[in-house]
């Protein structure tokens, strides 16, 4: 089973954890980053962009240092303040849709060595590199990665337990979302979590896979530079949300091409029919039911694809997957996209936007046709963990997203 570890958390206090907490720092636009910089003191957003302080862009591990140095004047300043003993942060986020509850913790680098808590999702070295030396510089952590395991009474009740009691935090931010925390710091109440997650035989990662393995990267050389490593040291573990099974709410991302390599609309369709029924809705809006079955639109049209089965061979977990389908039978040979990361051709918007948005960024965008599909589910990515497999690129697009600064770790 794997490790779950209390920490000592430092964190906004209660009067100003409202306004120091903030959503993550590519949900924001840079008009929106700049009206929270000018307006708001306490914003996490200011240990972020250091360089606001002096009116000018920084980058690198200059940057990263400022970051330290603004991290210290929060703290200085009593902005943040680190609790006194170990303790389990409950966290509960209310959207308008959906409720999600579950528990700050440390998680062991070695876990994740040892695939107990378990990957989907490839990584860069650039990225993990990248984040790697900015964990350094820096020394904290601000944003948990998003783990989910499967659901058990024991923690249920334990949860629902100490929901009981008076939240530390409770407040509504602008988007409507509704943030409450409780702290665990009983050493009885501790010790029966720890018990009730040895049960759990591994982790998923479900948000956060740079970050974890940045973490573990860091973990490493940290460790090479310590004469007296004893792998207790606060640097081999890394912040994380657990989060049960069933509270993670999994959309999909829905795929926009720019042009169709070169074929008319016609010869498209025909490339289409060796792998797919395919019917013409016209004006009707067709959204897909089952997996396997696709939404397109193209030419101004609505179009149902059914996946031929008698054609397309299932082989693995991944071969089972619709966005994976969708690259082998379109993608790739049709529309010559061989690289899903970073190509100018392929664009991804996740189904949250709108529900219509398969149509209106084809009409009022450059694009010439759009997929849609069903969202995959958890026991979808549990199954390419399971067999350790990678999920091709924005394969979901998983809640809860979790807020920076809200509880920052340490070492």
């Amino acid at each position: 089973m794997p490790i779950v570890k209390p920490f000592k958390a430092v964190r906004a206090t209660r009067d100003k954890v409202a306004l120091v907490s903030s959503k993550s720092y590519e949900a924001y636009s840079t008009a929106q980053i700049n009206a929270k910089l000018d307006f708001n003191p306490f914003t996490f957003l200011h240990i972020i962009n250091p360089g606001y302080k002096y009116h000018k862009e920084v980058s690198g591990e200059q940057r990263f240092k400022l970051v330290h140095n603004r991290f210290l004047e929060f703290k200085e300043d009593g902005v943040f303040t680190q609790d006194k003993h170990p303790a389990f942060y409950i966290y509960k986020k209310i959207t308008p849709k959906h409720s999600f509850c579950g528990i700050i913790a440390a998680t062991s680098v070695a876990d994740y060595h040892q695939n107990k808590i378990k990957k989907h999702e490839g990584t860069l070295h650039k990225r993990e590199v990248l984040f790697e030396t900015y964990l350094k510089n820096t020394g904290f952590n601000a944003e948990p990665v998003l783990l989910t395991y499967q659901d058990d009474d024991e923690i249920a009740a334990i949860l629902k337990k100490h929901q009981q009691k008076r939240a530390e935090y409770e407040f509504t931010a602008t988007d409507k979302n509704t943030h409450l925390m409780w702290i665990v710091d009983d050493k009885n109440d501790i010790e029966k979590m720890i018990r009730a997650f040895e049960k759990i035989d591994a982790f998923y990662i479900a948000d956060g896979h740079h970050r974890s393995s940045s973490s573990c990267m860091l973990a490493e050389n940290l460790a090479k530079e310590n004469p007296n490593h004893s792998g207790t040291e606060d640097y081999n573990y890394f912040m994380s949300y657990l989060i049960p099974e069933s509270h993670l709410k999994i959309s999909e991302f829905n795929r926009f091409v720019k042009d169709l390599n070169g074929l008319t609309v016609d010869e498209f369709l025909i490339e289409l029919d060796t792998f797919f029924r395919i019917e013409n809705h016209g004006q009707e809006i067709y959204e897909p039911s089952q997996k396997h079955h696709f939404s397109m639109y193209l030419d101004g049209e609505f179009y149902s694809l059914y996946l031929r089965k008698t054609v397309y061979q299932f082989t693995d977990a991944l071969s089972k997957l619709d966005t994976e389908i969708l690259y082998r039978t379109i993608l790739k040979p049709i529309l010559g996209i061989h690289n899903l990361n970073n190509n100018n051709r392929l664009h991804y918007i996740d189904g949250q936007k709108e529900d219509l948005s398969i149509k209106t960024n084809v009409d009022n965008s450059n694009y010439k046709v759009s997929f849609g599909m069903l969202p995959l589910t958890v026991h979808e990515i549990k199954e390419i963990a399971d067999e350790g497999l990678q999920m091709p690129p924005k394969s979901t697009y998983i809640q809860p997203k979790l807020r920076s600064g809200f509880t920052i770790y340490e070492f």
